[in-house]
């Protein structure tokens, strides 16, 4: 046996621990588990999707029990952690996120799941309360109301004019967005901020020559 070899088994050995014990591993995963329902329970109360989708909570909760037990793992031998490395180097993520929200949980979830693994769960709660205070704060800062779109159908686009200074009459912000012109009808959207929203639908609709009125509201940005 060289020096090289002793070397090499000295410096395996020093990485590799056998004093992590099943009672660890079950009390480690259940605290996780515990911080991750409660990051399920947030994400289900803040978010403010037409569609909430349960199965992406579901994975973002579990995340944190999955890198929890890859923390674990790694931390039990050098040689698991140098091929845990090569393992999630080939993966790749397709799914995208299109909410930057849902980007805040997924960090947050890996987050509670490397300081549980990591045995500094003090760091986990509170990073979630101090998570859930911010949130819950600057979503309930008012930062102004986003405008409405409002879309009318005219019979001659002659009366765009006349439809335009009606409806400045109601708003203190109208901006066209779009015109679209087929002979003499015109389709036209505008994006308005009107505090009498039905007065002003209603006066829109009994103009002449006007086909259709409708208002609806978009999640777009704030126009200030």
């Amino acid at each position: 046996m060289g020096f090289s070899d002793i070397f090499k088994k000295d410096f395996l050995a020093s990485y590799t621990s056998d004093s992590i014990s099943t009672i660890h591993i079950v009390s480690v995963l259940i605290i996780t588990c515990i911080i991750a329902f409660y990051i399920f329970m947030v994400y289900r109360l803040v978010t403010k999707k037409t569609f909430y989708s349960k199965t992406f909570n579901i994975s973002i909760a579990s995340i944190a029990v999955i890198t929890a037990a890859i923390i674990l793992a790694v931390q039990s031998s050098i040689v698991i952690s140098l091929g845990m490395v090569g393992a999630l180097s080939i993966v790749r993520f397709r799914t995208a996120i299109k909410e930057p929200m849902d980007l805040v949980f997924l960090f947050w979830s890996i987050a509670v799941g490397i300081c549980c693994g990591a045995h500094v769960v003090e760091i986990a709660i509170v990073l979630s309360i101090v998570l859930t205070i911010l949130v819950i704060v600057l979503d309930r800062l008012p930062v102004g109301r986003a405008p409405m779109i409002l879309v009318a159908n005219l019979k001659d686009a002659a009366g765009e004019p006349e439809l335009m200074e009606k409806v400045k009459g109601f708003c203190k912000y109208s901006k066209v967005k779009s015109r679209n012109i087929t002979g003499k009808h015109c389709n036209l959207v505008v994006e308005v901020r009107a505090s009498e929203e039905y007065e002003m639908t209603q006066a829109i609709s009994e103009m002449e020559g006007i086909e259709s009125v409708s208002l609806v509201s978009h999640d777009g940005e704030v126009t200030f």
